[in-house]
């Protein structure tokens, strides 16, 4: 540990700059804005989303940007402005990206859904699994293959893909039935054989 020749209540000598108080008191800065600005930025998300999941969302989002990129901020008496600024930015950009791919919700795509799905073996060979993943529209197939062979939750395969998560639910389920179907096709097919 470093010795301080400094008086108590300097940076050096209070810890404010580095180590455990300095780390606390930043906490406690931190959540001390968050009770004082969460219920205004709240009612402002809401009255742009007029949906409460999504003003929640926006603000907490905008609290998580702060905790990245509030040291920026050179002039703390504009802390409220940042945060409202940063806010409707974020929601701008959601709306943005709501436009280039629209939200479906799954009973809008229900029909095409099958009914019951084919039974498969519980081993298939991977280059089988390969050919016929390759064979299904890329706009699924990418889902398809982040979940199952990257192992990316739905939410992660949403901002991977820069998608509504709603979006992202339709084209797994649409993408493994693809996956399925063609499964099935190749399963049921005779295996040539080779003299």
């Amino acid at each position: 540990m470093e010795r301080s020749d400094k008086k108590p209540g300097t940076k050096a000598a209070t810890g404010t700059h580095t180590g455990v108080v300095g780390g606390m008191q930043s906490e406690l800065d931190f959540q001390g804005l968050v009770r004082e600005q969460y219920a205004a930025l709240f009612r402002f998300a809401l009255s742009l989303t007029r949906n409460e999941p999504d003003a929640c969302d926006l603000a907490q989002q905008t609290f998580y940007l702060w905790a990245t990129k509030g040291h920026q901020l050179e002039d703390r008496t504009k802390v409220k402005g940042w945060l409202f600024t940063t806010l409707h930015r974020d929601f701008l950009a959601r709306q943005r990206r709501l436009s280039k791919f629209p939200h479906h919700e799954l009973a809008e795509v229900e029909a095409e859904l099958p009914e019951t799905p084919p039974t498969l073996p519980l081993q298939l060979d991977w280059e089988v699994v390969a050919d016929c993943l390759a064979q299904i529209d890329p706009r699924l197939q990418a889902p398809v293959s982040l979940f199952y062979l990257e192992d990316y939750s739905y939410n992660e395969i949403a901002e991977i893909l820069e998608i509504p998560l709603g979006t992202v639910k339709s084209r797994m389920s649409r993408g493994i039935a693809r996956l399925q179907e063609l499964l099935s096709q190749r399963i049921s097919q005779p295996k040539e054989k080779t003299v």
